[in-house]
């Protein structure tokens, strides 16, 4: 299981809008996520210029994505 990386907040909502997400709304620095299906959960992700890593888990837990599948997109 590969380690994951720290992403900028635009990286990860550009690769999770190629998963099928689109911005629902914007309230500061945090961006609301749904998706065109709706038994995805929607997801917050801050517009920071670093996510760590635990974060990060936590965003591709909600997406029900696998490192390598975030990766990959």
């Amino acid at each position: 299981m590969p380690k994951l990386p720290c992403l900028a907040g635009k990286i990860i909502i550009k690769k999770l809008g190629k998963r099928g997400y689109i911005i629902a709304r914007q309230k500061g620095s945090h961006v609301r996520l749904r998706h065109d299906d709706s038994g995805f959960k929607p997801i917050t992700v801050p517009l920071h210029k670093v996510i760590k890593p635990g974060l990060l888990h936590q965003i591709l837990k909600d997406a029900d994505l696998t490192i390598e599948e975030f990766m990959d997109l």
